[in-house]
């Protein structure tokens, strides 16, 4: 499907309505055969799922990554990745949907778990893990007295397997857990990275020094601050490129550069090629 001028932005797969629910749950068949069992590219600002397969076959879009899906697996999908999927006619299986504001009352903070699903991931499916999504499915679907509060209890099951799953699949299990001080850093940088927003701002809005935000940021992902920034422009930058026919120059301005020239170098430092070869490299891929 050729790139539109703009990533389509959903809350529920294609949905523009708000989650009215504590969370959503429902088979890949109910929403896929609408569509041919294929849903093209698109992203949900503050949703973020999990699907759970566990018959038939198809392929997964992950930011621009390609992902063969041999069920039984898992895919977690964190919220702002664009992601689009084909299934084979018939795929088993549930999609977990999440509101973020659900997600972040289940990650407590120093848990640990948060640095895992932020990452997007196709897995074999860990032992245990259908059996909470066809509870979670017929909890949905029951509306019995104390619903939300298994769903809550049910929710933060599925999405403590999905961390571990995650964790251990990356060799990442032993990582610190991210400060408080640097997810509220996170945060910022994903409300404002179209701003350009100099280092000692974040640092001031933190109530912080600029060499504390550094060492924070250090602690947690082994990078400065001012590169997570950078990584994150970088990043939608790709997402624009790939999922869009916005022009370099059209991403440029997007991403709060006044200079296009400028966001090619900066483009061509961070990913090794300016935008322009990236593009008609992933042109030439297809």
């Amino acid at each position: 499907m050729p790139p539109s001028a703009r990533i389509d932005s959903y809350n529920l797969f294609g949905e523009t309505a708000e989650l009215a629910d504590v969370l959503h749950v429902e088979t890949i068949r109910a929403r896929s055969e609408l569509h041919d069992w294929e849903l093209r590219p698109h992203r949900h600002a503050r949703l973020h799922q999990i699907l759970v397969l566990i018959s038939g076959d198809g392929a997964a879009d992950l930011d621009g990554k390609g992902h063969r899906l041999a069920p039984p697996c898992l895919i977690n999908v964190p919220r702002g990745v664009v992601h689009g999927f084909r299934f084979g006619s018939g795929t088993g299986g549930w999609v977990i949907t999440l509101a973020s504001d659900l997600l972040d009352q289940n990650l407590a903070p120093g848990g640990g778990m948060r640095a895992p699903l932020d990452q997007p991931a196709v897995l074999t499916l860990p032992d245990g893990m259908q059996d909470l999504a066809e509870k979670l499915f017929r909890e949905y679907r029951a509306k019995a007295f104390g619903r939300a509060q298994m769903l809550r209890g049910l929710a933060l099951a599925l999405t403590a397997g999905a961390a571990r799953a995650i964790a251990a699949d990356r060799n990442a299990a032993s990582q610190s857990s991210a400060s408080p001080l640097f997810t509220r850093f996170e945060a910022l940088v994903e409300r404002d990275f179209r701003l350009r927003r100099p280092l000692a701002e974040y640092a001031a809005e933190l109530a912080v020094s600029t060499t504390h935000l550094n060492r924070i940021a250090h602690q947690a992902t082994g990078q400065p601050a001012s590169a997570l920034v950078s990584a994150r422009v970088l990043r939608e930058a790709r997402r624009l490129l790939i999922y869009t026919n916005l022009t370099a120059a059209q991403i440029a301005y997007e991403l709060g550069f006044y200079d296009p020239a400028h966001f090619s170098r900066v483009f061509a430092k961070g990913t090794g090629m300016p935008p322009r070869k990236f593009r008609r490299q992933l042109a030439g891929s297809a």
